[in-house]
């Protein structure tokens, strides 16, 4: 039976909204057309606004009733520096940016449900709406919450949604406990002795040694982390100063670890360093090591993941809500919130029936509409639920 959704009234609106977004593309800290019109729709419905929370955040406030019961419910609004190659009337017009990760559907979708809510009388408590900047650079929770995002609005949890492209259109997936991975960046520069390209003996190479490197780090999942837990360690740029005649002098190696547990993240973190201080000894060559934590782990607490599945299966049927979704090692700077309050976070799958999937990141990405009711109609049934 197709469900008959409460928002279907907004789905032109949302609709609307979600393709002048994705015309205006901005990127993470830049959203300042994006959050103006989140802000003057906000307004436009009856929600008190907070704006410039974070730098370019915005927060709704809906009360309703007596209760001091509340919930809050984020979207992210930022682009990527991606040129756009679909060739839909709703287009970026901005070059070099667009939303390429459904972040325009994820703003679209929870006005639809800010419009709804504030229009009704089913619910006793508070909501807040998170408008979130730059999920993409993982900065954008937490400069919000640097500044005071749930002292200001101290909500009793909080739930995210993603779009997903490989779970089929309009399908919901969650799992309890760790959902996301964290992410890392490390920058290895090996520092040699330049030389003539035919007389190698006369100085240090640096390629040699960071080839070595590159190999050993390979090694450090396989060998260094039980094989129960789960990590990837990827290099991802290799840089020289050198030219076809000249072996270089320096090298620089950047990379990506995944993993979803911070003693599994040290614990790379002191093998990478290890393997650079072996690897350069045997050559004489010297280096640095950098290790930065981007993002941390997507991690959902058991009670409001089983509370949000139900609210799922009571929109969609059962079949068609994963309670025991596959983890995804990229991540989600959505963990940092769920470090602080109790939620959680779900996808919502993007794929239209009887097309190719088409992946986030992609200049061919498109958000699909279809998700617009559907995933207002659960903001709306969560709010209605847990504040009764």
């Amino acid at each position: 039976m197709t469900p008959q959704y409460k928002t279907s009234d907004l789905f032109n609106d949302m609709q609307s909204w979600r393709h002048d977004f994705h015309r205006h593309p901005e990127l993470g800290f830049e959203e300042h057309r994006t959050s103006a019109k989140v802000a003057e729709l906000l307004t436009g419905f009856g929600v008190e606004v907070h704006a410039g929370v974070g730098g370019t955040g915005v927060v709704g406030v809906l009360r309703k009733g007596a209760s001091n019961k509340s919930l809050a419910l984020r979207a992210d609004m930022d682009a990527l520096p991606i040129e756009e190659a679909t060739n839909l009337p709703h287009r970026s017009q901005t070059s070099g940016k667009m939303h390429a990760c459904g972040h325009d559907g994820h703003t679209a979708t929870l006005l639809g449900a800010a419009a709804y809510l504030a229009q009704s009388s089913d619910f006793d408590g508070t909501v807040y709406f998170f408008f979130q900047p730059a999920e993409e650079h993982g900065r954008g929770a937490l400069a919000m919450m640097d500044d005071g995002l749930f002292e200001r609005f101290p909500t009793d949890a909080v739930y995210g949604m993603h779009n997903m492209p490989s779970i089929p259109q309009g399908n919901f997936a969650t799992r309890t406990g760790p959902m996301m991975a964290c992410e890392d960046n490390f920058e290895i520069v090996i520092e040699g002795k330049g030389t003539h390209a035919a007389m190698p003996h006369m100085g240090i190479d640096p390629i040699v040694l960071g080839s070595e490197l590159v190999l050993s780090l390979q090694s450090i999942v396989s060998r260094t982390v039980n094989p129960i837990e789960k990590a990837v360690v990827s290099v991802t740029e290799f840089i020289t100063d050198g030219s076809r005649n000249i072996l270089p002098s320096q090298v620089t190696i950047r990379g990506d670890v995944r993993a979803f547990d911070q003693a599994i993240q040290d614990q790379i973190k002191e093998a990478m360093n290890a393997r650079v201080a072996g690897v350069c000894a045997t050559q004489g060559a010297t280096y640095t090591f950098s290790y930065s934590h981007e993002f941390v782990a997507t991690v959902n607490t058991a009670e409001e993941t089983e509370r949000a599945a139900d609210i799922a299966e009571g929109i969609v049927g059962e079949a068609r809500v994963n309670r025991e979704g596959g983890i995804v090692m990229g991540s989600e700077d959505f963990g940092h919130m769920l470090r602080h309050k109790p939620g959680c976070f779900f996808f919502l799958g993007n794929d239209k029936p009887g097309e190719q999937t088409i992946g986030l990141h992609s200049p061919q990405f498109d958000f699909n509409d279809e998700l617009l009711t559907v995933g207002a109609d659960f903001w709306v049934s969560l709010v209605e639920s847990e504040l009764k």
